[in-house]
């Protein structure tokens, strides 16, 4: 066999390796912040991290990502690294947007009182892989999107899911997220990407 042969060889080889749950959740954070910096746009990210969870091989990860630039060191994360997280958001006749690059505590907690309110996670930096939010929502609107891949536990009054969240899509190791709520003539609407 030739060397350009067995190069050949090694690298259809390598094409065909089965992707493990590890690389497919690397996949995902890499197009979480891809999606955070906008070099993404809502649909796109979509569609990208679908791929991800449902990739089979190596090579069809590295298609998603091959035009997203190597990681580059967090340095913001850096600068976080030794502040706490926000625990509050609390929005009084008007309304509050927590989205974009932004971290979530173990246990977050949000108040909107005739207004509304918009918490989304898709990008957002998760300190725990067990996370609860407890919502209430008193003559108002409050939207919770949750990034795709996550483990979905729904309790309160008020609560709605909205899609569907396909469980076979989700890996046994995956983040928990329990959202609690109260809605008293207003609603409290949970959604996945």
């Amino acid at each position: 066999m030739m060397p350009t042969e067995r190069r050949e060889s090694e690298q259809a080889g390598s094409d065909l390796m089965l992707a493990s749950n590890a690389e497919r959740e690397m996949a995902v954070q890499r197009l979480q912040v891809a999606f955070a910096e906008h070099r993404l746009d809502d649909d796109e990210f979509g569609q990208r991290v679908r791929g991800a969870l449902s990739a089979r091989t190596t090579a069809e990860l590295a298609g998603l990502t091959a035009d997203l630039p190597a990681s580059a060191p967090d340095l913001a994360g850096a600068a976080t690294a030794s502040r706490r997280p926000g625990r509050f958001a609390i929005a009084m006749k008007s309304s509050i947007s927590r989205t974009g690059r932004w971290s979530v505590p173990r246990r977050f907690f949000s108040v909107v009182y005739k207004g509304d309110g918009l918490l989304d996670l898709r990008a957002a930096e998760l300190t725990s892989a067990d996370t609860t939010i407890v919502a209430v929502s008193y003559k108002s609107r409050t939207e919770i999107v949750l990034p795709p891949g996550v483990r979905v536990e729904l309790g309160g009054t008020g609560v709605s899911a909205a899609g569907e969240t396909r469980a076979e899509l989700v890996s046994a190791g995956a983040p928990v997220m329990r959202v609690k709520g109260v809605a008293y003539k207003g609603t409290i609407e949970v959604r996945t990407g």
